[in-house]
Order: C-alpha cells, then sequence, then structure tokens
C-alpha cells in the first residue's frame, strides 16, 4: 500500500503548489474591513410587531414600495418559515462563507484600489436562481437559498444542470461575475466571436479576481466538464472554423454556444456529451492566448481593447 499513498501524497503536494502558484502575495496580505450582517436570522426571529424596528435598522433592504402587511405575511408564511429554517441548517455560521468573501474583496481592492468594500447582508428568499444576488456600490445581497446544494429538495423542480449551481461552491464566481460584469462595457459587435471573448475577459478576471478557488468553479463547470473542454479545445476550435462561425451573426449561435444550458449544441452524435457553453471557454483561451503574449497589457487596457483586436494578436491556435 505504500506506493500508492506516495503517489497520491505526491498529487496533493503537486496541486497545492498549482495553486499557490496562481496566489498574488501582495493582494493576500491586504487589510479589508468585511462587514457581515445576518439579515436571514434577524428576519426569521422577528415578530410583526417587531417590524418597525427592523426596518429602522436595516433601511435599505426595505422598500416603500412594499407594504407592511406583505412583509408581515412574510413573517408569518409557512414556506418562509421552512425556508428560513433549511438555510439555517446549512449556514448556521458564515464563517467560511465570511473568508473566502473577504479574500475575494483583497483581490479586487488590489486590482481596482478606487474599489470601496460593500456591507454584504445574506437574505432567505424563495429561490430565484436568476438572481442569486445583488452586487451594488454599497452592498451585497446574497440569497443563501439558493446555495444549500444541488441535492436540495428546494430544487427538486429546477433542471438538473441549473440545479447544480445552486451549491456554496459557485458563491465567489457569482460575486466575481457580478463584479466583473460592472467593469465591462457591455457594447459589443454582434458577431459570435464578440461574444466569445466577453466571456472571455470576464472569466480571465475571474482568474486575477478568484485564483485560490478551481478553475472548474469560474466557468460553472464539474470536473468532468472542464476535462472535456480541455481535451477537445482544438476539435472545437476546427468546428467553428470549418463552419464559419466565428464572425457570424447568427444570433442562434449564443444559445448553442453561450448562454445556460446543460450541453452545447454542435448538432453532431457528441452534443449530449459535451460541456456547456463552450463559446464561454474558448473566448478564454483566446484572452489567456493574448495576455500570454502581451504579459505586460494592464487590466483596464484588456477591458477597452475589441475582441476583434484581442483574437487576431494572440494568435490563438490551440
Amino acid at each position: 500500500m505504500r506506493f500508492p499513498l506516495l503517489l497520491l501524497s505526491l498529487f496533493l503536494v503537486l496541486s497545492a503548489c498549482t495553486q499557490d502558484s496562481k496566489l498574488n502575495s501582495e493582494a493576500e496580505a491586504l487589510e479589508v474591513n468585511l462587514d457581515v450582517e445576518r439579515f436571514d436570522f434577524q428576519f426569521a426571529e422577528a415578530s410583526p410587531d417587531e417590524l418597525g424596528a427592523l426596518k429602522s435598522k436595516y433601511p435599505k433592504l426595505f422598500s416603500n414600495q412594499v407594504s407592511d402587511s406583505l412583509w408581515v405575511a412574510k413573517m408569518q408564511s409557512d414556506l418562509q418559515h421552512e425556508i428560513n429554517t433549511e438555510v439555517q441548517k446549512s449556514f448556521p455560521d458564515f464563517k467560511g462563507e465570511t473568508e473566502r468573501i473577504e479574500r475575494f474583496f483583497k483581490y479586487a481592492k488590489y486590482y481596482f484600489p478606487a474599489y470601496t468594500i460593500p456591507t454584504v447582508y445574506t437574505l432567505a428568499e424563495e429561490v430565484n436562481y436568476r438572481q442569486k444576488l445583488i452586487l451594488t456600490d454599497d452592498l451585497l445581497l446574497i440569497s443563501l437559498d439558493n446555495y444549500l446544494g444541488k441535492d436540495h429538495k428546494f430544487y427538486n423542480g429546477l433542471a438538473e444542470y441549473i440545479a447544480f449551481q445552486q451549491d456554496k461552491e459557485f458563491l465567489i464566481s457569482d460575486i466575481a461575475q457580478e463584479f466583473a460584469k460592472q467593469k465591462l462595457n457591455a457594447k459589443r459587435s454582434r458577431t459570435f466571436l464578440s461574444d466569445m471573448v466577453y466571456h472571455g475577459k470576464i472569466l480571465y478576471l475571474k482568474d486575477l479576481l478568484m485564483p485560490f478557488e478551481p478553475d472548474a468553479a469560474k466557468i460553472y463547470y464539474s470536473e468532468d466538464q472542464l476535462k472535456w473542454a480541455d481535451e477537445n479545445e482544438t476539435q472545437i476550435w476546427s468546428f467553428f472554423v470549418e463552419n464559419d462561425l466565428i464572425y457570424s451573426t447568427d444570433i442562434r449561435l449564443e444559445n448553442r454556444f453561450i448562454s445556460l444550458s446543460p450541453y452545447s449544441k454542435f448538432y453532431l452524435e457528441l452534443d449530449n456529451e459535451s460541456s456547456p457553453r463552450i463559446g464561454q471557454y474558448i473566448g478564454w483561451q483566446i484572452v489567456k492566448a493574448y495576455i500570454d503574449k502581451y504579459p505586460k497589457t494592464s487590466i483596464k487596457e484588456l477591458l477597452e481593447i475589441e475582441s476583434d483586436v484581442i483574437f487576431k494578436k494572440s494568435n490563438y491556435k490551440p
């Protein structure tokens, strides 16, 4: 048994070294003050008589357009009580998540020094997977009901590929996704290439902002899906080139290769085996190829360079 154990130990050490090599020691050393408010606890424990005090304590979380009667009804709802119970079971404390979020904001502050760290508020809502969190200039709202694990009973009605992302494993990726989208200019050309590179920039920003998280989490893949993409990158690119998709303006390509889906749609027998959103993956590789060739490019410059320029100068050839 000694030889396999030695191999396993060596693999674990090499994996740790590879992960550590991605870290930025200066970012890691930064001090940030992160304020986390467990509003989900506060709301779960409050009675209707305490609603006014709760609104005074958390004015940013209560809209004037929502009447008190609706808040009271929510407090008394059996469904809300069940949600509160399940969230508290999964997140009896928030220490591990707080450390990860704080680490993310260290990198955000390092690469964007003018950035102001928002206050974090945890919520227990009604499982809206389309809006798992909200990031603004001064607050980060996290609906913990969207991070209970893919097999949780709340997600039984969701498609498997959607439920897969309802896990705390993807919390930092979700935050980084919103952060990156705010830094990018959403305006882009109508080509498939432009869509790929736009998402490639987001994923490259995730490389910088969350190097302590697995690559698979950045693109919402399982490790097997990432492995498939890595192993088939050349064939995928050949398919795009041979079918004249790179500069195509066919709007259906977004649904086939960019948008949330269970797999990519090549319209081939391998479709069910393919990794989803493969256009995002290819865009990621194009941006990384550009940075490898022009390592002194600043983040500000990268975000402003047009997709066509990035592609041509990257000399991307998997």
